[in-house]
């Protein structure tokens, strides 16, 4: 008996020294480091990771303080009650790749836009245009997307919506194909719809769940001193 009670005494000491390890409450250090579902708040969770890494160029991201949404929609909320026409940009988040030289980050960034902004012809030569919120404009480097937002959390936004742009910089030249231009614009899309839903916009202010591969692109906007190609 008391070799099999010293036993059980053995086992039980052992598992409390397992326990005491294991179970112990102080968490892991975190990693420096975040993969493209967690990066800028887990915005692209879920099916875009793939996409991000491909306009990133990177798979792992240094892993920035949060609070980026939050002064996103701080900072429209400032900016459309200023009654000014424009407000400053607020960036969401950096995806700076591991390893990156400081000012290569890819950005997300939003702001309040001018009226005139929209179906604006000073637009870089190789910029495609597309039926998306007011108007969408995707280029080899960059993207954005013109919406209007109409919210509780707006006061006066129901007879004159907050125009709101979200724009993605410094994306990784892949080339100035179609499908590269796409997936920039399915990156700013999805970080779009996180600020429209966070504002609590109406109807998530014309943005779709998803974009589709059938998205419609509009013709380039005539110059005065040109005629359209």
């Amino acid at each position: 008996m008391g070799v099999n009670r010293n036993g059980k005494t053995l086992i039980a000491g052992l598992l409390l020294a397992v326990c005491a390890t294991a179970c112990s409450s102080d968490p892991e250090p975190q990693s420096p480091y975040v993969n493209a579902a967690e990066v800028c708040d887990g915005v692209f969770a879920g099916d875009l990771e793939k996409t991000v890494e491909t306009v990133t160029g990177a798979t792992s991201f240094e892993r920035r303080a949060g609070g980026g949404m939050g002064d996103v929609v701080e900072e429209i909320q400032k900016g459309y009650a200023s009654g000014r026409s424009w407000s400053p940009r607020e960036e969401l988040c950096e995806m700076a790749a591991k390893g990156s030289r400081s000012g290569e980050e890819t950005t997300l960034a939003f702001h309040i836009y001018a009226p005139q902004d929209v179906n604006y012809p000073g637009n870089p030569e190789g910029a495609k245009r597309f039926s998306l919120g007011k108007e969408a404009v995707a280029n080899v480097r960059s993207a954005g997307i013109y919406f209007e937002c109409v919210s509780p959390r707006l006061d006066g936004s129901k007879n004159e919506p907050a125009r709101i742009y979200g724009g993605l910089g410094k994306a990784q030249d892949r080339g100035d194909a179609l499908e590269n231009l796409m997936d920039n614009l399915h990156v700013v899309h999805s970080a779009s719809l996180a600020v429209a839903e966070k504002l609590e916009c109406e109807g998530n202010a014309g943005l779709p769940e998803k974009l589709d591969s059938g998205l419609r692109q509009l013709p380039p906007v005539s110059r005065s001193a040109e005629t359209d190609s």
